[in-house]
């Protein structure tokens, strides 16, 4: 590899575009080589609109122009496992995009194939919510903040499928999105940085709007994934949680994440309308209400998911949000969830 780090992008959506693009082109030493769109007419214009020299037409002769010196997947999860395998099996670090594949298989897949070239980066974009506050939340936790933890509430209720008129979104589709369900997998990634680990869910699941129009086709497309959500779940330790995610909640609570302990309470809201896209409520006992967590701008976190994969690959640190086994670890969960919800009965983690 040459002193300058040669990028390809395979597939270019909204989060490449809005953060991983202009976050790389930030860094110096860094080329934004060449990409690979679904469609001709997108790729020239992503090409002409970042002034990425070289495009492909079929990511595969992305994959393997000697050239690139790592490929950023920005597709749908369903050609996360194949895109990711081939990268690193033709010697490219990677930096894919979440959800890291469509079920637990697949990312057994990535992680197996990132384990055989341990000298190549491989990193799952990480969930963004929680980065502001996180890492000071995990330190009062350590302390003892809410002393012990008891209940987990996970809410991503809203009403953003609750119009069936408009047309399938891939994330109503299994064969593109896999088995995670609307916001699961991003809120209880950012849980899980927070809480120990699941040890058992008991879920359950509806479509309630089982048909949706597609553009462009005169008949409706079945819809594959639920748009209600509930679960219960066991920690390590043996607090309880409570998830749940719908689309079709009207005026409903948004993303949420609360912990109550025996001694206090956090609850982190979600707002991508706010300044930082996050706010945090703290109470022990003795106060009479919440405050608002006013932190001091040199202890709060940010994205910097890009800078992170560079520095990983120049060697200069480990990537820890995420690597493929904190990835395949929500993976598991989710998949869990799945079964759970199929098979009308507790599922305990790890699944095979």
């Amino acid at each position: 590899m040459s002193d300058s780090i040669r990028i390809g992008f395979v597939g270019a959506g909204n989060n490449t575009r809005a953060k991983h693009i202009p976050g790389l082109q930030k860094i110096a030493g860094v080329e934004l080589l060449g990409v690979c769109n679904r469609r001709e007419e997108s790729t020239q214009k992503i090409a002409s609109e970042f002034g990425i020299p070289k495009t492909y037409s079929n990511w595969k002769d992305l994959i393997a122009d000697d050239r690139i010196d790592a490929v950023v997947i920005g597709t749908w999860p369903n050609l996360h496992c194949e895109v990711t395998v081939a990268a690193l099996e033709a010697g490219k670090h990677v930096l894919c995009e979440a959800r890291m594949a469509r079920n637990l298989a697949e990312a057994k897949q990535m992680l197996e194939s990132a384990r055989k070239h341990p000298e190549l980066t491989a990193m799952i974009v990480p969930s963004p919510f929680g980065l502001v506050h996180g890492d000071y939340l995990k330190s009062i936790l350590a302390h003892g903040f809410i002393g012990e933890l008891r209940e987990l509430v996970v809410l991503g209720a809203d009403d953003s499928f609750w119009d069936y008129s408009q047309y399938l979104h891939p994330r109503q589709d299994r064969e593109l999105s896999g088995l995670n369900t609307m916001t699961l997998g991003i809120l209880h990634e950012t849980a899980s940085r927070w809480v120990p680990e699941t040890e058992q869910v008991y879920a359950q699941s509806k479509i309630f709007e089982p048909q949706r129009p597609v553009d462009s086709q005169s008949e409706l497309a079945e819809v594959t994934v639920p748009d209600s959500l509930h679960v219960l779940t066991k920690l390590a330790g043996g607090a309880r949680g409570l998830y749940h995610i719908s689309g079709v909640s009207l005026f409903g609570p948004g993303q949420q994440i609360h912990l109550y302990g025996s001694e206090g309470t956090i609850k982190v809201h979600f707002d991508p309308k706010w300044e930082q896209g996050e706010q945090v409520l703290t109470g022990r006992i003795g106060d009479t209400a919440l405050k608002i967590l006013e932190l001091p701008e040199n202890e709060r976190g940010k994205w910097q998911v890009e800078e992170d994969f560079i520095a990983a690959i120049r060697g200069e640190k480990p990537v820890t949000l995420n690597n493929f086994d904190t990835a395949l670890k929500y993976m598991q969960f989710t998949e869990a969830v799945h079964r759970s919800s199929q098979e009308q009965a507790p599922v305990s983690l790890p699944v095979e």
